[in-house]
């Protein structure tokens, strides 16, 4: 691990068909790091996946960082395990595809406090390992267009939708003109149908690192055991 750019908690789906699905609609799998033969779906699939398919399929918990100094992986990891230890699983009824900003991703049906706690609890506990940020990362989150609230999780927490301003997605394309998003959602509506969770469950925390590629995978999973 002494090799990876930035650490980030996400939800990862367990092995089976929605993961499946999803690493095949992304082009790659995040866990082996491997391409993957993108479906087809009568769609431009490989132009319209660029983002979600360099950081793989996930929903954010605690979004990218680098460590802070002094500190290191293996304390992370430990810290991690620990606070996956006090922490419960979150179950909701089920996943659906939904539009934000522009792009598609499935978001959870029901009540997501209990997902939002877990989140905050993610963020604010691992905060020590991340290194405050530089005036280029904040540049690129275009603080200019932020409330004064987001701004100051912003400055806070080293991103502006957390806490409050969390929800919970996975993202599934880049942003997307109206024409090519009706298309887009008609279809990944119908491809992800069969293998959506229900219930949807989160059991563990995914620790996740961006390699020297650019690209975000999996590094170990930590089981929800409080």
């Amino acid at each position: 691990m002494d090799q990876i750019k930035r650490f980030a908690v996400y939800y990862a789906p367990p092995p089976g068909d929605f993961a499946d699905h999803a690493s095949a609609w992304l082009g790659r799998d995040a866990v082996s790091g491997a391409p993957c033969a993108q479906p087809d779906l009568g769609l431009p699939a490989s132009a319209i996946t660029t983002e979600p398919r360099r950081y793989g399929f996930h929903g954010t918990l605690k979004p990218p960082f680098r460590l802070a100094p002094g500190r290191t992986p293996q304390a992370l990891g430990q810290a991690l395990a620990d606070l996956a230890g006090d922490l419960a699983p979150v179950s909701l009824p089920g996943l659906r595809l939904a539009r934000i900003g522009g792009f598609l991703a499935l978001v959870p049906e029901g009540d997501a406090a209990p997902l939002a706690a877990l989140a905050a609890r993610v963020v604010a506990e691992l905060d020590p390992f991340r290194a405050p940020l530089t005036g280029s990362e904040i540049a690129r989150r275009r603080p200019e267009r932020l409330s004064p609230r987001q701004r100051e999780l912003l400055d806070l927490w080293g991103y502006p939708f957390v806490m409050e301003e969390f929800r919970f997605h996975l993202t599934l394309t880049d942003r997307l003109e109206p024409a090519c998003a009706d298309r887009t959602e008609t279809a990944l509506d119908a491809f992800f149908a069969p293998v959506l969770p229900r219930p949807f469950q989160l059991r563990d925390l995914c620790l996740f690192g961006e390699g020297q590629d650019g690209l975000f995978r999996l590094l170990h999973r930590y089981t929800l055991s409080g």
